[in-house]
């Protein structure tokens, strides 16, 4: 019912396309709702990372208008209301929304009015995760992204992350960035230990990560996982997206029953929505699946993302009432499973 690592632009409708094209006034190859589909989401049998990230460049294209960030989010937190959803952490990079002249400010601003109009309209909790970028030469984007995020925190703003090409880009590259989010009193979770190993997620908590964004190589350090479990770091997990990236090679490594063994704090989330062809059901139906997990236990990790999420502790409590009251009755419902 929390979903903690869901990207806005790996999350949006085939069916909200055409209107957010025409607030961006941008063109579409297609407005047929199949082949705009098969533009947004990739194949089962989705190759690798590259092939994950070429699905981003047409949500990104219709996203350059305060209109278009503004109608986007709003229509995500419909859509999460509507599958039963209490509380989501929508993040995108402020810095990747600027071809038609808007400013970071002006974008973060535009999404948060989005979000504040969904939160009243549709009964949810939301925040804004906002995320600086790995690459060569952006130190500066990366600095004003901290600074808008101190201004809106609290007002729509809840936590920085770190995105993009762990690989190409290590996390001790972007010290200073998060260096000045510390400073500033920002909440941080990091990408780490997706297209890297256990080194990134340890070098993800020294700059102060709270949560980390995929964070499965940990598995292959034994102190690490003690680390994370001592801290109390959650780990945003995202099952479908990280096979579909190839991050892990088969289903039966998925490392979920490690982390649970040893006591990491794990969480269930998405990832991208609509690139990845599921929703938060669906992720937790398969992980049931393959793994035999008790309707108590995939309970667990609910709880989890309510203990992780960025809100009040009268929120915190007020979603994890929510989610003992109605968490069996919402996965009862069922979702086609798969992988």
């Amino acid at each position: 019912m929390i979903d903690l690592h869901l990207h806005l632009d790996g999350s949006i409708d085939p069916e909200d396309m055409p209107r957010l094209a025409e607030l961006s006034g941008a063109a579409l190859p297609s407005t047929r709702q199949e082949e705009l589909r098969s533009l947004l989401s990739v194949e089962p049998d989705c190759r690798n990372l590259g092939e994950y990230l070429e699905k981003f460049q047409l949500p990104l294209r219709v996203l350059q208008t305060g209109e278009s960030l503004e109608y986007a989010v709003y229509r995500l937190l419909e859509r999460l209301s509507g599958q039963g959803l209490c509380h989501g952490e929508i993040r995108f990079a402020p810095q990747l929304h600027l071809e038609k002249g808007m400013s970071q400010e002006q974008a973060v601003s535009a999404a948060a009015a989005g979000l504040l109009r969904g939160i009243r309209d549709f009964g949810l909790s939301a925040g804004l995760i906002l995320c600086c970028m790995r690459g060569e030469g952006n130190r500066a984007e990366n600095m004003e992204t901290v600074a808008v995020a101190e201004r809106f925190l609290g007002r729509g703003v809840c936590a920085l992350d770190l995105a993009g090409n762990e690989a190409a880009y290590p996390t001790y590259r972007f010290a200073d960035v998060f260096r000045r989010a510390g400073e500033r009193g920002i909440p941080v979770v990091i990408h780490a230990g997706e297209a890297a190993g256990a080194e990134s997620v340890r070098t993800a908590l020294e700059l102060g990560a709270v949560r980390i964004g995929h964070g499965i190589h940990a598995a292959s350090d034994a102190e690490l996982m003690e680390i994370l479990r001592d801290r109390g770091i959650f780990l945003e997990l995202c099952y479908s997206s990280n096979l579909q990236t190839r991050a892990v090679g088969l289903p039966e490594e998925y490392p979920l029953e490690r982390f649970l063994d040893r006591g990491v704090r794990a969480t269930v989330n998405t990832d991208n929505v609509t690139v990845s062809g599921t929703s938060l059901k669906r992720e937790y139906l398969l992980l049931q699946e393959r793994f035999g997990l008790s309707g108590e236990a995939l309970k667990g990790l609910a709880i989890n993302a309510a203990e992780a999420a960025f809100v009040t502790e009268g929120q915190r409590a007020a979603l994890k009432e929510r989610i003992d009251r109605e968490f069996p009755l919402w996965l009862s419902s069922g979702e086609p499973k798969g992988k």
